[in-house]
């Protein structure tokens, strides 16, 4: 079997994926927190220029976090496993 050929388990994969996010989220928070200038910083490096403190500050409640939190590694979770589905089916081609 190829290297192209290697098929991928979508839930394995989905969930790896979406545990990256997590932490990346979380490492992301905590910087912000402790950085908030450098964290502005790299945003508005992000989106090309774009002056992001003029459109909104910080909003680090509790809430806020794990909205953020459980909404990214959802979505996450989905398109990694749509995309492992996809992948395996074009392999099979």
């Amino acid at each position: 079997m190829g290297v192209n050929n290697i098929k991928h388990s979508p839930v394995g994969t989905a969930n790896a994926v979406a545990v990256t996010t997590a932490i990346v989220y979380i490492v992301c928070r905590v910087g912000v927190a402790f950085f908030p200038d450098l964290s502005m910083i790299i945003a508005q490096s992000w989106f090309h220029g774009l002056e992001v403190s003029q459109v909104s500050g910080w909003n680090l409640s509790f809430s806020s976090f794990i909205l953020g939190l459980s909404t990214s590694t959802i979505g996450t979770w989905i398109v990694g496993y749509l995309f492992v589905n996809l992948y395996n089916y074009f392999v099979k081609k």
